[in-house]
């Protein structure tokens, strides 16, 4: 397929970065279609560290470049240095790091903002009438970058995240995590993953149906 595909990263873990299994779910399907994939990552220290095996947080700090690096075998480059014209689609794994890194969703819910690093290569994407997927809790920042009336999906219709991403604008859509969400006309596509996935084979299901679209979505007029 030869498609460019640029995924951008909020560090390597779970609770402080991104999804481990989200990430390599999605580089595993992007390299399977073919597509070549650069990482990106903004050059910030982490919101803080946690320690994954007790999940209290650490006293130290971590950049979230450096961590991402970790997901991306070393191949990743600053944020900064993203082009949307060099690539044909963006896509974002979850993580709380998509929730505390790359915005402060986590902190401030529906008031939250977007790192404007990621927000400018995010709407560069989507001016430019790109596909973009948005896994987890990263559709959290889909008003910030789309605009009010975007729709998306984080999973249950019940869920506090849902309800917050409503409170911005969002048209939020219910989904199971073996599906995705459409949004044809700004060409986002989102899948809840870990919001509801029970293991790394029900996470897996709807990001390979992700990113199957979003590369479909590159060949569309």
């Amino acid at each position: 397929m030869n498609k460019k595909v640029a995924v951008i990263l909020s560090g390597c873990g779970v609770y402080d970065g991104s999804e481990i299994y989200e990430s390599v779910a999605t580089l595993l399907r992007l390299d399977q279609r073919g597509a070549q994939v650069q990482c990106f990552a903004p050059n910030i220290a982490q919101m803080h560290v946690v320690n994954h095996l007790t999940g209290e947080e650490m006293p130290e700090t971590r950049n979230v470049l450096v961590e991402a690096a970790r997901l991306a075998r070393g191949d990743i480059k600053d944020l900064r240095e993203a082009n949307a014209d060099d690539f044909d689609a963006l896509i974002v794994p979850g993580g709380f790091g998509a929730a505390k890194n790359l915005s402060d969703f986590a902190k401030n819910g529906a008031a939250c903002s977007v790192l404007p690093d990621v927000l400018s290569v995010a709407q560069a994407f989507a001016k430019a009438g790109k596909p973009v997927g948005l896994i987890c809790i990263a559709p959290a920042m889909a008003v910030q970058i789309f605009g009010p009336g975007v729709v998306c999906t984080l999973g249950h219709d019940d869920d506090p995240a849902a309800a917050a991403v409503r409170e911005m604008g969002a048209e939020h859509k219910a989904c199971e995590v073996t599906d995705i969400i459409e949004d044809s006309e700004r060409k986002l596509v989102t899948t809840p993953a870990y919001m509801l996935a029970q293991s790394i084979s029900d996470a897996a299901s709807g990001i390979y149906k992700l990113v199957d679209r979003v590369l479909e979505m590159t060949a569309e007029a």
